[in-house]
């Protein structure tokens, strides 16, 4: 891990977008850090919204008693960010609501833990880092997300500094010199993923055979002991990016479904190019043409993987069995 000091000029850092990493390495040092920034906003007025487990939000609403009045809203990052694509939604809604000239917000948000998969661990650090992008010309929102060294792997600590451009630990704020910049963020995201480590089921489709998604899915999934609600989920899912390759990459595809332990996994590849970062992320606007398939998607599933390569693109959705 590399830092640099903050410069004095950019110390409070003006009213940009401030997106800042905590490492702690207890539970008494993530009590005292987060606390401490609360107070900060409580002290100058400002709308917090707090997302970490249940268990920490309890610590802080009992380090906080009465002080937090309506003031401090408090949710639980395991419904907020089970998917992690629906937290930067989630964050918008918040800054909609109070924003105003001249006014500031703070916000804390941990979904990174020790018990996530390693699939959800690489989509956390991709919403970490399209978080600067998502609010790059917000003013006024300080954004401050844990991490628990103590319990995290060092490529994950790595990789927070490469995501946040600002850092804190014990008390004491520094720019991080490996943060990647914005230039990164807005590259198509090529990290390959990994091969499915049985032998999928596939199905190639085209413009006139999209009905063949559903029974497909549903026939791969017959056995996996999903719930009917689940399975309805995860064939509207399958079927709405299926139609966004129909649409946009050429009128056709290919669908591989396979299990990896507790977790189904559909994945559509087809020959389009997907540019736009926050794809999936971004709640569509009332009479909005397109842009539905990959935000649903990410409603009903437990987690949505989207990868564009110079051949195409790859969509994975995650469903776990239940």
């Amino acid at each position: 891990m590399t830092v640099a000091p903050v410069s004095a000029d950019r110390r409070d850092g003006g009213s940009a977008f401030r997106h800042e990493a905590m490492f702690y390495a207890s539970d008494e040092a993530f009590v005292d850090g987060t606390l401490a920034f609360i107070r900060e906003g409580l002290e100058a007025d400002e709308p917090i919204l707090v997302v970490v487990n249940r268990a920490k939000l309890d610590w802080l609403r009992e380090g906080l008693g009465e002080d937090a009045g309506g003031q401090v809203r408090f949710a639980d990052m395991s419904g907020v960010g089970a998917n992690p694509a629906r937290i930067i939604p989630a964050w918008r809604d918040f800054v909609s609501e109070h924003a105003a000239p001249g006014r500031r917000l703070r916000g804390i948000g941990e979904p990174i833990s020790p018990s996530r998969s390693a699939a959800e661990l690489v989509e956390c650090h991709r919403h970490e880092s399209l978080l600067n992008l998502a609010f790059a010309d917000t003013t006024g929102f300080h954004l401050l997300c844990p991490y628990d060294v103590s319990a995290l792997g060092p490529d994950v600590i790595d990789q927070a500094t490469a995501n946040h451009p600002h850092i804190r630990q014990d008390g004491v704020e520094r720019e991080s010199a490996s943060y990647e910049g914005l230039e990164t963020v807005e590259a198509p995201f090529a990290a390959p993923l990994p091969e499915p480590s049985v032998r999928p089921r596939e199905l190639a489709f085209r413009r006139g055979s999209l009905r063949s998604v559903r029974p497909f899915v549903s026939g791969c999934a017959s056995s996996a002991g999903f719930s009917p609600a689940k399975l309805g989920d995860l064939l509207l899912a399958a079927t709405e990016v299926a139609s966004n390759s129909i649409r946009h990459a050429g009128g056709e595809g290919r669908m591989r479904v396979w299990r990896e332990g507790r977790v189904l996994i559909c994945e559509v590849q087809d020959s389009g190019r997907i540019d736009q970062p926050l794809v999936g992320r971004e709640r569509p606007a009332d009479g909005q043409l397109g842009g539905y398939g990959l935000w649903l998607a990410n409603q009903l599933c437990d987690l949505v993987q989207v990868r564009s390569f110079p051949v195409g693109s790859v969509v994975r959705l995650h469903m776990r069995v239940g």
